[in-house]
């Protein structure tokens, strides 16, 4: 049997083993977790009990972090923890934790139709590279990190398709107890995320005009061998939609408009679900499928008249 060793000894062993896995940015988020609440709280125990994690969990929400965030910690302590299991240098019981009810509805933000024709319109009248970005999100539904990573040669004018097939963003790297920040061009989210969207005509009468003159290795956003990144990029979407007067919303909610679009047009689920990236079907119904009350009245009135 080997000595039963302190996590915080089990976690630099695991963080070798598991570099050989994952994405950069996948093992740049596990180190974010660690360093800032798995260390602290856990990194000198020779054992962790279920009593501990749920203290954990409690102290964590009356910090303000969400449910989401305390179940990615989980999910890593638990990597850690398993490891340390199967190498015989740390004792895991597994645990199950509860949260309290989440009372409060959460409402994604999406554009009005009469907001979204605004801005689309806008862009069409002030056409710059930028602006262009935020009519594809809206009639694409890309991520910030697809948009900004997007390409000239991703985009297809003569089959009508845009291929989402990498993503953009800043990541932390923590070397030797030193923090930096790094910008990677990696492939996207998962692999359902790598996907080909249609072009709706009326970007395509946008973009053809375009692809026959700029350099095909450019990106989309910058017309440059150089990219924007999203922290920049989100900043420059504020000001727009500020100076537009338009509601105060997340880059986010143009993807979740173009969702919502969809819905509203009875297209099935099982397509916007592919169109939007999502690893499965469910992940779209819980977003985005919310019967309004019309739909409400009319499966009351329909129970009744089967009844009758």
């Amino acid at each position: 049997m080997n000595q039963q060793k302190q996590l915080a000894e089990v976690i630099e062993l695991w963080k070798v083993d598991k570099k050989q896995y994952v994405k950069k940015s996948s093992y740049s988020a596990y180190m974010l977790l660690i360093e800032n609440h798995l260390l602290p709280v856990f990194g000198d125990k020779y054992s962790i009990e279920e009593p501990d994690v749920q203290g954990f969990v409690f102290q964590k929400l009356e910090k303000g972090l969400s449910h989401k965030t305390i179940k990615d910690i989980l999910i890593v302590l638990k990597m850690v923890l398993k490891f340390g299991a199967k190498k015989k240098l740390f004792e895991y019981t597994p645990f199950e934790v509860q949260f309290p009810t989440d009372r409060e509805k959460s409402n994604i933000e999406v554009l009005s139709r009469s907001d979204q024709r605004k801005i689309m319109s806008h862009i069409q009248e002030h056409f710059t590279f930028r602006n262009l970005g935020v009519y594809i999100c809206l009639t694409a539904g890309m991520r910030i990190g697809e948009i900004c990573a997007l390409s000239w040669e991703d985009i297809d004018t003569d089959r009508s398709i845009i291929s989402v097939n990498k993503t953009i963003q800043r990541i932390y790297v923590i070397e030797d107890g030193v923090r930096r920040t790094e910008l990677i061009l990696d492939t996207p989210k998962t692999k359902n995320s790598i996907r080909d969207i249609p072009i709706s005509k009326e970007l395509l009468k946008i973009l053809k005009p375009f692809k026959k003159i700029v350099n095909s290795s450019y990106f989309v956003l910058t017309n440059d061998a150089k990219p924007t990144e999203p922290r920049t990029y989100r900043s420059y979407y504020k000001n727009f939609m500020s100076e537009l007067q338009m509601p105060d919303l997340k880059f986010h909610g143009l993807r979740h408009s173009f969702a919502t679009r969809c819905i509203e047009s009875n297209c099935d689920y099982k397509t916007v679900s592919v169109l939007l990236g999502h690893s499965n079907i469910s992940t779209t119904l819980n977003l985005y499928v919310h019967p309004n009350m019309e739909q409400k009245k009319k499966a009351i009135e329909q129970m009744f008249k089967a009844l009758r």
